[in-house]
C-alpha cells in the first residue's frame, strides 16, 4: 500500500494537455470511455506520486466541469510498458474530443492499481471506483475544487501544473 503522505502532499494536483488516442480499450473493450493525456503530461507528474486510481474534476476545453476518475500507472491487466494517465469523465459527450484540451484536478485517492484475473472483474472494479468517486466528490472540501480558477482558462492555454 502506498504511503498516504506521499499521495496527499501532491493533492489537489492540476494538469492539462491535449487529448490523444490511447490504446482503444476504454470504450470498445470496457464500455467506459477514457480521455488520454500525451506522454509529456504523464512524464511531468510528480516523480513520487503513487500509481493507482484517483478521483476529481475534469473539463474539456472551456466546457462544464464534471466528476471524473483517473487511472495513473501501468494497467497491469494489459501489461503496459509505458505509464499512462487515463481519465473517465462522468458525462456523456455527443462526439469524440481528440485534440481538445483536457483540464484535470485530482483531489483524492481511491486505491492502488492492481491486476485482475478477468475482464469482468476489471470492469466491476472500475464501476465500483466510479460509484465511490461520485460519493467522495459530493463532500464540501471536494466540491469547492470544482469552482477553482484553474477551470476558468481559455482553450488555447496549455500547461502542466497550476
Amino acid at each position: 500500500m502506498p504511503r498516504a503522505d506521499c499521495i496527499m502532499r501532491h493533492l489537489p494536483y492540476f494538469c492539462r494537455g491535449q487529448v490523444v488516442h490511447g490504446f482503444g480499450r476504454g470504450s470498445k473493450q470496457l464500455g467506459i470511455p477514457t480521455a488520454n493525456f500525451p506522454e509529456q503530461v504523464v512524464d511531468n507528474l510528480p516523480a513520487d506520486i503513487s500509481t493507482g486510481i484517483y478521483y476529481g474534476w475534469a473539463s474539456v476545453g472551456s466546457g462544464d466541469v464534471h466528476k471524473m476518475v483517473v487511472s495513473i500507472g501501468w494497467n497491469p491487466y494489459y501489461k503496459n510498458t509505458k505509464k499512462s494517465m487515463e481519465t473517465h469523465i462522468m458525462h456523456t459527450f455527443k462526439e469524440d474530443f481528440y485534440g481538445e484540451i483536457l483540464n484535470v484536478a485530482i483531489v483524492g485517492y481511491l486505491r492502488p492499481e492492481k491486476n485482475f484475473d478477468s475482464l469482468v472483474s476489471l470492469i466491476s472494479a472500475i464501476h465500483g471506483d466510479i460509484e465511490e468517486a461520485k460519493k467522495q466528490l459530493d463532500l464540501p472540501e471536494h466540491l469547492k475544487i470544482k469552482e477553482d480558477n484553474f477551470f476558468q482558462v481559455s482553450k488555447s492555454k496549455t500547461m502542466n501544473g497550476h
